[in-house]
């Protein structure tokens, strides 16, 4: 086939479904658990036209290149690389100034916007958290392909690192869902009234946002 196909078995499927991940570009045939494998892949085969359609919509890559625009909060980053300037990575303005080798700019950028992520993320939690009355045990961060944030009942939070790319209220819209998990865990209507006391803006606009733009953002650092 052109395009490698990722076999899932789902118990809740009664035919066979593709699908192309918006945030990997992956190729997905699920299955009944019993529906024969070949079979099926000789159906996606004949899909072919349906699936290059549907990768030729998906995000393009934003890659960390020199000049390249790196999204932020509310603005953009352009990455001002310099091979004789020091390897330390630098916000400077609407800039990130950095040098040395050129083969481990990427990751770099990328370690430098996560931990931005982690101390921004952290502080925004703890202002959240000091509002609501609750005691937030840990924070980290992750890469998820399909989830923003997570709180467990222990008290520990965890982020896509990727929210410091999205704007500043979708961002503290997502510390606010997870704080609000610190009181309820569940998504009923307690914990939607004090979603909405917590969050400076309508929870229902960032929403909106990550479902017409969430997939981008994990597109951003990608190369192809």
């Amino acid at each position: 086939m052109n395009a490698p196909v990722e076999v899932v078995r789902n118990a809740r499927a009664r035919r066979a479904r593709l699908s192309v991940d918006p945030a990997s570009g992956r190729v997905r045939l699920t299955l009944p658990p019993r529906a024969p494998v070949k079979a099926a892949l000789r159906w996606a085969e004949g899909q072919q036209a349906w699936i290059a359609a549907q990768q030729a919509r998906l995000p393009r890559p934003r890659p960390f290149v020199p000049g390249g625009i790196v999204p932020f909060g509310d603005g953009v980053l352009t990455i001002d690389w310099c091979e004789t300037a020091s390897r330390r990575i630098e916000l400077d303005g609407d800039s990130l100034r950095c040098g040395g080798p050129r083969d481990s700019l990427a990751r770099r950028i990328e370690s430098w916007l996560r931990r931005e992520a982690l101390r921004v993320l952290s502080a925004e939690t703890a202002e959240f958290a000091a509002r609501a009355g609750v005691g937030v045990t840990r924070v980290a961060i992750g890469d998820p392909r399909t989830r923003w944030g997570s709180c467990t009942s222990s008290g520990a939070v965890r982020y896509s690192w990727r929210l410091i790319l999205a704007p500043v209220f979708v961002r503290r819209a997502t510390v606010a869902h997870e704080v609000a998990h610190r009181v309820h865990m569940n998504h009923g209507p307690d914990f939607h009234a004090l979603v909405e006391s917590l969050d400076e803006s309508d929870p229902d606009r960032s929403r909106a946002w990550l479902r017409a733009n969430g997939a981008a953002l994990h597109w951003v650092g990608r190369e192809s």
